[in-house]
């Protein structure tokens, strides 16, 4: 007779080996949302934001994951004791289901989207948003579900056809084939990694050149207090 493993006993990986995003567009927009999400929750130390991360949800069933490509959970620390980082979610032991869930979805991927979905329903995730950056399937390439009496009701789009996540305070539009995010109450963009590199450069620059005039014009002045010769 076989001995029934012990629940610590029991492996739960890490990776499955699979590539992280079907193409590099749609790993591009993982990554966006990821960190936008993150600068937005920066200041926040009881909100962890996590991508592309193995989801456990049941214990004892490896079988029972997920892996959102992006996610937010509230009244958990963003790192663990000793400052670790995570390498996988267990809902069992952090308490907290995901508030948001944001998969970048294709034609390839359709199919376990749809079984996500019922899961993220089930586990009491308050928004699940699906994003096709290259059409595949989903018209409009951006839609959203909020949980409405404990299942999910779709979320009807602004004029300009973005979507307002109430969980994250951040509104989700169209740019092209890539996302914008933006802060609800402010309307400020949350900026790509890249761009926000490009908009120091350019302060720096900015400020240099301001500067050069400073100096040009204090050279000038001096020049011109100094007594003419008789």
């Amino acid at each position: 007779m076989n001995a029934i493993p012990l629940q610590d006993e029991i492996y739960y990986p890490e990776s499955d080996g699979e590539p992280m995003a079907e193409t590099e567009l749609h790993l591009e927009e993982m990554v966006y949302v990821w960190q936008a999400l993150k600068d937005r929750f920066a200041g926040e130390p009881e909100v962890f934001v996590g991508a592309n991360l193995f989801l456990y949800y049941r214990r004892g069933d490896p079988r029972a994951v997920v892996a959102p490509d992006a996610f937010v959970v509230k009244g958990v620390p963003k790192l663990l004791a000793g400052n670790r980082r995570r390498r996988k979610y267990l809902l069992w032991e952090e308490g907290q289901a995901p508030c948001f869930v944001l998969e970048t979805t294709s034609e390839s991927t359709r199919g376990e989207d749809l079984k996500k979905k019922d899961v993220y329903e089930k586990l009491g995730v308050d928004e699940y948003f699906q994003f096709d950056p290259l059409g595949d399937y989903l018209s409009p390439r951006l839609q959203g579900f909020r949980l409405v009496g404990g299942r999910y009701r779709p979320l009807r789009p602004r004029p300009d056809g973005s979507l307002l996540s109430q969980a994250t305070g951040t509104v989700f539009r169209l740019d092209g084939s890539q996302l914008r995010l933006s802060d609800a109450v402010t309307g400020a963009l949350l900026l790509r990694h890249e761009e926000e590199a490009k908009a120091r450069r350019r302060a720096e620059a900015e400020r240099d050149q301001a500067e050069e005039r400073v100096r040009a014009l204090e050279e000038e002045l001096a020049r011109l207090r100094r007594p003419t010769p008789a």
